[in-house]
């Protein structure tokens, strides 16, 4: 019996048991801490884990891979409790919403026994907690991959097979290079969404303006009700690129308050320019990555037999091709 330990049992915590549940793994006993005892009691209640275990410790005793799912500055105080009680040859992963730093502290604290690959699902709700945790966020979602220097290839190959199971795509990622790309597609709309809030509830006509405020509003305001801890840690942790995108954002809407000014065929040239240019990210989403000429790795599935990929032969031959075609990809580079 292979052993999986979740630390964090919020929204991803949650969601990762679920899914890894529902594929219904043999061999495999899920393993669930939090420093929050009623979200332990609800995700064992939900069926998100096999086990809840109130020490950190003992929830990493004999555990063949260990995921992190806290926010991310809590991963640097996890990772200095569970160091040294690691199992030798244990694979360790998170979901922070951040890379760089998460690396750095997995490479300062973690032993050279274990392996480190970091991970980041680009999935979520607006709602956060166990009670929100769903099996079907990580569906068709971007999984970053990070692994560390000293990562065996098995290892690796684990982690993919993990995204591969909850039926996420993998993707392999610099973390500078993650954290920059980020920055504007994920937690610039955190701080916009946040600051249209605070914009709008602070109007002395807010009263009335909300009996107006219908699905636009909701839509563009939705990341407002994210985890603010989980927001505030990311904004920490990615300072760099977030300001520099918010210094970015800033030009944009001044460009935008002098195109409304002037009213005129300028600004409605430029919404049809904008509208253009979602429609077109919208029609390449559904692009298979092999007609934009990326090279492509083929991922078995996981679902059926994930305690063989563990430690199995055919894990590590598939963690040497990724490996072979990440290197490919960097020297095919310009």
């Amino acid at each position: 019996m292979e052993r999986i330990t979740i630390i964090g049992l919020g929204l991803i915590g949650g969601s990762l048991g679920l899914a890894l549940k529902q594929a219904k793994l043999s061999n495999i006993e899920i393993v669930g801490h939090d420093k929050e005892p009623t979200a332990s009691s609800k995700a064992r209640k939900r069926g998100a884990i096999d086990k809840t275990e109130w020490s950190i410790l003992r929830s990493v005793d004999k555990a063949s891979m260990v995921i992190i799912a806290t926010p991310v500055l809590t991963i640097k105080e996890v990772f200095k409790q569970i160091a040294e009680v690691l199992p030798p040859g244990a694979i360790v992963t998170d979901t922070g919403s951040t890379k760089t730093q998460v690396m750095e502290w997995a490479e300062e604290l973690l032993p050279p026994s274990v392996s480190f690959i970091g991970g980041h699902p680009m999935a979520g709700k607006e709602s956060s907690g166990i009670d929100a945790a769903s099996a079907e966020i990580f569906q068709g979602c971007t999984y970053c991959l990070i692994p560390s220097a000293n990562a065996a290839p098995k290892a690796v190959q684990t982690v993919v097979g993990l995204a591969d199971t909850v039926g996420a795509k993998p993707f392999f990622v610099d973390p500078v290079e993650h954290d920059s790309l980020v920055a504007a597609v994920s937690h610039l709309p955190i701080i916009l969404s946040s600051s249209l809030v605070a914009a709008t509830t602070a109007s002395p006509g807010w009263r009335e303006m909300s009996r107006l405020a219908a699905t636009g509003f909701r839509d563009i305001t939705r990341l407002a009700s994210g985890d603010p801890i989980m927001n505030r840690d990311i904004c920490l942790t990615n300072r760099d690129g977030l300001v520099r995108w918010i210094d970015e954002y800033i030009v944009e809407l001044k460009r935008y308050r002098a195109l409304v000014a002037e009213g005129g065929q300028e600004l409605e040239k430029e919404f049809i320019r904008v509208w253009e240019a979602r429609a077109k990210w919208l029609n390449q989403a559904k692009i298979p990555r092999e007609a934009e000429g990326a090279p492509v790795v083929e991922i078995p599935k996981a679902s059926e037999q994930m305690g063989n990929l563990l430690f199995g032969e055919k894990l590590a031959r598939r963690g040497e091709e990724i490996m072979k075609n990440i290197e490919k990809r960097e020297q095919d580079k310009p």
